[in-house]
């Protein structure tokens, strides 16, 4: 099947549609084509109008942040001559400001000098009225830019900003080029295709050609400040199919390098790995496979109380029918079917690291069937005509489903709906191409964020070890709709002042053990009003062929993060 899926279309968009240039850098390079298999194919290649990784991880081939995190969650360097910090003083004592220093002598892939001009202009890009972008949180606090010399950007925030390392760090907010995108700020973001789709960047490679949904090609960048790198000549980065025919493709067949996202049965994976053409490589941050309910009726977000008092609520407006779909799953017995050793069974949906961690959520590892029953019952939910679906007032419990084509996920569905079968809701499955589902266009009615459902599920994590940010996508200001060009991560339609108030509060507190106890409290929030069901905190699998060297498996940025070292070898 991948055979002729290469014969008949990768290869054929290869040779006839790039029409590659040479390679005039004669130092770099030489190991020929890199194949990298994301199979859920990047939609845009640009992070500010990303709606998943899959999007973040292509651009970060090209486009670079001024600082990342390594393996083990430790900010380093990366356009920056160093990360900035109360100690050295780049980070201001009042929490006010925060100064980067740009290496000297960095360029743009078309040769042009990367100054504190572009950082700037990413910040005024993002923060533009009508932008829709995705990254927006990332910048909520900054209110202005100063640039007193080509190389040095002062950040300066509207309220002390205890952890000022939202802007600039890690794949999903990196520099991008102030000419590039100069007639992309506000509402014309979203169409600028052109830069979109190719953005000039830094990074070890440019891209050469795109099909949104399907692959991108990439070849190396002559003005990249490495001397020797990267090693390869050029990148294929093919979407398409599913978490088994990427693995087959670098475990079993070698038709490609590095395989992404391999979320299927252990034991398949397992019995691929075992053919000896590859390895498997894992990672864990903050990855948790998860549910959204939806609480919305309509574009606009709802409040808690609101949605549970309203008359004519939906049935998930109510929170016992939520907490019995919780309490109705075996989390243990999806790890175990799903992920293996890769996965751990997830109560909190901010897993790490363990500061953060709280612990008054652990009952969620135990299926409580008879209690969900009891649950509904006790809320009036009752079968009154024996059909097995429960009814109040009119209304069913009975709720689509929907979520990525996905081995693993459909395996969890058909778990789900015999087990919400027990407690007397009817489950409806719905299934979606990835490409679709994780897509960043607006006009595209299958989106997660447009959440055409009921329940959904999907994974996401924290962008590093604070996570405030990540916390923030829960704000009301944060539900998708027409007019913010449909980005946001609050896909549920959940708001509650209170819970903005307090991330509020850890946005200003700087003592790290007060911090932890305010995330683990708005974590507990989310948990304990079933806005998010945590399911899985999930390990990054990827495999990667033997022939390829230098991979350095991260979970707490892209995979891709040093790409520039990977080179060729000889197992």
């Amino acid at each position: 099947m991948l055979a002729r899926l290469i014969a008949a279309g990768v290869l054929a968009w290869l040779n006839l549609s790039l029409c590659l240039p040479a390679f005039a850098d004669v130092e770099r390079g030489g190991a020929g084509l890199l194949r990298i298999y994301y199979w859920q194919a990047p939609s845009t290649l640009n992070p500010y109008m990303a709606s998943g990784i899959k999007d973040i991880e292509a651009a970060s081939l090209v486009l670079e942040p001024l600082a990342r995190l390594d393996p083990q969650g430790e900010m380093v360097p990366w356009l920056a001559r160093e990360v900035p910090t109360y100690e050295n003083g780049g980070v201001a004592a009042d929490m006010l400001s925060i100064t980067w220093n740009l290496q000297p002598g960095l360029t743009w892939s078309d040769g042009s000098p990367v100054t504190s001009d572009d950082i700037k202009f990413t910040v005024d890009y993002c923060l533009a009225s009508g932008s829709g972008c995705a990254q927006r949180d990332k910048f909520r606090d900054v209110s202005a830019v100063e640039t007193p010399d080509g190389l040095t950007a002062v950040l300066h925030f509207a309220v002390p900003t205890a952890y000022p390392y939202g802007p600039f760090v890690g794949p999903q907010a990196p520099v991008i080029q102030a000419a590039q995108f100069a007639k992309c700020l506000g509402a014309p973001a979203g169409s600028c295709t052109g830069a979109n789709f190719a953005p000039i960047g830094t990074g070890p490679f440019r891209v050469v050609a795109f099909s949104p949904g399907d692959a991108a090609r990439f070849d190396v960048n002559p003005s990249y400040r490495v001397a020797q790198a990267p090693g390869f000549d050029a990148v294929l980065l093919k979407g398409g199919g599913d978490a088994v025919t990427a693995a087959r493709a670098v475990l079993v067949t070698g038709e490609f390098d590095y395989a992404w996202n391999l979320q299927m049965s252990p034991d398949v994976l397992a019995a691929m790995e075992a053919k000896g053409n590859g390895r498997i490589v894992t990672g864990f941050s903050t990855l948790v496979e998860r549910l959204v309910l939806n609480l919305r009726d309509s574009e606009n977000p709802v409040s808690v109380t609101e949605a549970s008092t309203r008359p004519a609520a939906l049935p998930m407006a109510d929170i016992a029918v939520r907490r019995a779909l919780s309490m109705a799953l075996d989390r243990a017995l999806m790890v175990r079917i799903g992920y293996g050793a890769a996965g751990r069974v997830a109560c909190n949906i901010v897993p790490a690291p363990a500061a953060y961690a709280s612990q008054a959520n652990d009952s969620c590892a135990v299926q409580d069937i008879p209690g969900a029953q009891d649950v509904l019952s006790k809320a009036g939910w009752v079968d009154e005509d024996g059909d097995g679906i429960r009814t109040r007032d009119g209304r069913e419990l009975r709720f689509t489903f929907q979520t990525s084509a996905n081995g693993v996920r459909q395996d969890f569905q058909m778990l789900a709906k015999e087990w919400w079968r027990q407690i007397g809701i009817r489950t409806d499955l719905r299934v979606i191409d990835g490409s679709v589902y994780f897509s960043a266009n607006p006009d595209n009615p299958d989106s997660l964020e447009k959440f055409g459902a009921d329940i959904q599920m999907y994974a996401s994590a924290s962008d590093g070890t604070d996570p405030e940010a990540y916390l923030s996508g829960w704000t009301c200001e944060n539900v998708p709709n027409s007019r913010n060009g449909w980005q946001g991560r609050n896909v549920g339609g959940w708001c509650d002042p209170a819970y903005d108030a307090l991330l509020q509060e850890l946005s200003v507190t700087t003592v790290p053990e007060d911090r932890a106890a305010l995330a683990r409290r708005l974590n507990d929030m989310l948990v304990q009003n079933y806005v998010v069901v945590p399911l899985v905190d999930r390990g990054r699998v990827s495999a990667h062929s033997n022939t390829l060297a230098g991979v350095r498996m991260n979970a707490w940025d892209s995979e891709l993060w040093n790409i520039a070292d990977w080179r060729r070898i000889t197992p």
